[in-house]
């Protein structure tokens, strides 16, 4: 685990008290303690803890009290109730309330270090599985909108990568949005409150590109009067984003490449090289595979660029996402427009979804304000819309006909599972992440305990999960 996690203990006995701190100290913890309910409260919510342990009985209020405590705020500690008294009955009130596991004195220090990190990584899959299912229910994230699965992946993996802060490779079609994703990196890191720099480089002149991305001293060359920073000292403490890097120039490549390895720049016309402490993000539409088989991209800094890679979805991959975009296109560019525009009709609606839009989001916005443009109504016809989206239908109609359907791959397909199957490994696997608590399973899948219990009782190969 890591060096981060707090766990806080409240136990009266200072002799018990010391041995759990040393020890959990010594297992990488950071530990505090309280002797009763009463100090330990104020320090409940100061500290913010993963976990707390707490002994039954305390001088002034109890244990059941300090887990009342816990599971009345929006924080959600794991709870690892201990005492010299235990009972049944003691064990079973304590875990309806919400403790999440019980030990009775004496316990083996090998016992209950075991228990804690069993009781942190339930914690830690079950924060993840809610990060998850949050993400589902939203429509936008950082700038970013869509509902749709691909997207709610996409949502998903720049989470993870954004606090990792290694170089990013963003990949995607034109008109995808690889600079509002690269952003959304941004956002999620810890250089969060650090410059985002945005920089295209097939947009600068070959021979001032050297001096813009890693600046030039006074005398430099003809016309530099002065010294000036370069991109990546603009971007000290953040975000530099190098789009349409396959545009590169090769011999530059090698320099960005020490950049990334080294963490200096060298400006032009100075022998000293100067640390800078930025986040490279690259992001191309282009094969970049292909362009080193051509010869005109660094192989070495394609693998160290794709440390961290993801692709942005095309627009025609994301159902279910283009009428949210059109009517967030629509709500941003009709604030100022007289009369107000309100909506779509559903023959408008019908061909922005029939539509494929081969240039992805930006396509779609163009459409939309090209159509705000026309409409001389409270709702964008089909009429308004540009005449390749308007009438696409048609054209889509046709080639359904001379093109035959997609089908699935028809090899091997003994081997693909049935869907009472995948139920019943994904019930298990929620089973897992809960520890075999049905009560919390039965919250995530979204069923009542009864309805989890049947399925169960379905599967005649079940083992039992306490």
């Amino acid at each position: 685990m890591s060096e981060q996690t707090r766990i806080l203990i409240v136990e009266d006995d200072q002799d018990l008290a010391d041995l759990l701190v040393d020890e959990l100290s010594d297992e990488g913890f950071q530990v505090h303690h309280c002797l009763s309910t009463e100090a330990a409260v104020p320090t409940l919510h100061e500290l913010q803890p993963d976990l707390v342990i707490s002994d039954l009985r305390l001088p002034g209020s109890s244990g059941m009290d300090m887990l009342k405590h816990c599971r009345s705020g929006s924080a959600q500690p794991s709870f690892l109730m201990i005492t010299a008294y235990g009972t049944i009955n003691q064990a079973v009130e304590a875990l309806k309330a919400g403790a999440n596991e019980f030990l009775t004195k004496p316990f083996s220090m090998d016992h209950l270090i075991l228990t804690v990190r069993k009781l942190l990584k339930h914690q830690q899959m079950q924060t993840e599985v809610e990060q998850y299912r949050r993400l589902l229910a939203s429509d936008q994230f950082q700038g970013l909108i869509g509902r749709s699965r691909a997207m709610q992946s996409l949502y998903h993996q720049i989470q993870q990568i954004g606090p990792a802060d290694g170089p990013v490779l963003v990949l995607g079609e034109s008109g995808t949005g690889k600079e509002l994703v690269a952003k959304a990196i941004h956002a999620e890191s810890q250089r969060s409150t650090g410059p985002f720099i945005a920089v295209n480089c097939a947009g600068i002149p070959s021979e001032l590109i050297e001096s813009e991305f890693f600046g030039h001293a006074a005398g430099a060359f003809t016309g530099a009067r002065g010294s000036r920073p370069g991109l990546f000292s603009q971007a000290e403490g953040g975000t530099l984003l190098l789009d349409e890097i396959a545009e590169m120039p090769f011999g530059l490549q090698a320099k960005l490449l020490r950049v990334l390895q080294e963490g200096t720049v060298r400006r032009v016309g100075e022998d000293t090289e100067t640390p800078v402490n930025v986040r490279i993000i690259a992001a191309t539409h282009q094969d970049l595979e292909g362009c080193i088989r051509d010869g005109r991209f660094r192989e070495d800094l394609y693998y160290r660029l794709e440390t961290f890679a993801l692709s942005i979805p095309p627009l025609r991959e994301r159902r279910g996402d283009t009428l949210l975009l059109a009517r967030h296109f629509l709500k941003a560019a009709v604030q100022t427009k007289e009369p107000a525009i309100i909506g779509f009709t559903r023959e408008a609606e019908q061909a922005l979804e029939t539509y494929p839009f081969p240039g992805n989001v930006r396509e779609l916005q163009n459409a939309v304000e090209r159509a705000i443009a026309f409409c001389d109504q409270a709702e964008i016809d089909r009429r308004h819309l540009p005449s390749r989206v308007a009438e696409h239908d048609e054209d889509n109609e046709t080639r359904s006909l001379e093109t035959p359907p997609r089908q699935l791959p028809t090899t091997n397909t003994s081997a693909l599972p049935s869907l009472e199957a995948v139920q019943r490994d994904y019930i298990h696997q929620v089973l897992s992440i809960t520890a075999g608590n049905k009560r919390r399973a039965a919250d995530i899948l979204g069923v009542t305990r009864r309805t989890l219990y049947r399925w169960l009782a379905k599967d005649d190969d079940q083992t039992d999960v306490p």
